[in-house]
């Protein structure tokens, strides 16, 4: 699957994934694939994890929004973003939004995560919205790069240097991860 981290120290923001593209068993690292796990979307930066078709999806449908309804600086714009979105891909893009029986809710099938000026931030398949003070991460490597966020989180100077930590843990443990990390970093607009 992947590793994509986020992280927030100080007045910045960084945002990091691995560069691995898998289908099943078969690895297709840099080179093969121009795939990137992560995107821009106006001012910010969208990581993805699980089906590679998510990527393809989410970029042209977030792109297709009009402007005023794509709002994804705060936990309610990203909600309405999303609640506004699941429609578009079941719609649009014949997502398949059954995972269990037992569901709640339709689910979206992906798990993204965003780093702008105004923050950290994660959405979940059921349009789940989090607000990260510190870190987090996604995809198959999530439980490696958490435990090497963790570790150096006091020590580190800033977001990018932990970000960086994640996803080399992530590539150094995890099957379905591998080099190079590719980041992108934000300053904060405002402290919180």
């Amino acid at each position: 699957m992947s590793t994509v981290v986020v992280a927030r120290k100080g007045a910045t923001v960084a945002i990091a994934s691995d560069a691995l593209v898998t289908y099943g068993e078969t690895r297709l690292p840099p080179g093969y694939e121009a795939n990137d796990k992560m995107f821009t979307v106006d001012s910010s930066m969208v990581g993805a994890v699980g089906s590679i078709a998510h990527m393809a999806v989410l970029r042209r449908a977030l792109a297709e929004l009009p402007p005023e309804e794509r709002q994804l600086h705060s936990r309610d714009g990203l909600f309405d973003t999303f609640l506004r979105l699941h429609p578009k891909l079941k719609d649009r893009y014949f997502l398949n939004t059954k995972e269990h029986d037992s569901d709640p809710y339709e689910s979206s099938q992906f798990a993204i995560l965003i780093a702008n000026a105004h923050g950290i931030f994660g959405v979940e398949s059921y349009r789940e919205v989090f607000e990260y003070q510190r870190f987090w991460a996604s995809g198959s490597g999530r439980r490696f790069a958490l435990g090497a966020m963790h570790a150096v989180y006091e020590k580190a100077k800033t977001a990018r240097e932990i970000a960086e930590a994640g996803v080399l843990a992530g590539c150094e443990f995890d099957t379905s991860s591998a080099g190079p990390v590719r980041i992108h970093t934000y300053k904060l607009k405002r402290h919180h």
